[in-house]
């Protein structure tokens, strides 16, 4: 694949993991109407995981370079959330729910890794 069509797909894709993004974030918040951020944290566990198993694949070699390039930077990079993340616990700061902010900083960080790891496991 030329430099060129490997950027295109890794655009196109992640356009396609923003729109997911989007689809997981509004279904979620029409259901759960708490002060913790779970749409962000699902959306994250969810592209990890993926991101896991995309990794595990490749070393596998059940993967090509291009296709994990195209899935983990592109699909998985669109939907995940990292400044999302962060903005909702500068926000929670602000609030002053200090514990609340504790507790999804040590989520957003634990929780996307063992997902990786149990991606990468799995596959």
């Amino acid at each position: 694949m030329t430099s060129f069509a490997l950027a295109l797909s890794v655009g196109a894709l992640g356009g396609l993991g923003a729109v997911t993004r989007f689809t997981i974030d509004t279904q979620i918040k029409r259901v759960y109407k708490a002060a913790f951020p779970l749409t962000t944290l699902v959306i994250n566990i969810i592209a990890s995981f993926l991101a896991g198993m995309f990794a595990a694949m490749a070393a596998a070699g059940t993967l090509a370079p291009d296709p994990k390039l195209i899935l983990a930077t592109g699909f998985c990079g669109g939907m995940s959330t990292f400044s999302t993340a962060i903005n909702e616990i500068v926000t929670l700061l602000a609030k002053e729910r200090y514990a609340v902010a504790a507790g999804y900083v040590a989520c957003c960080i634990v929780v996307p890794v063992v997902c990786a790891m149990l991606g990468y496991a799995v596959a």
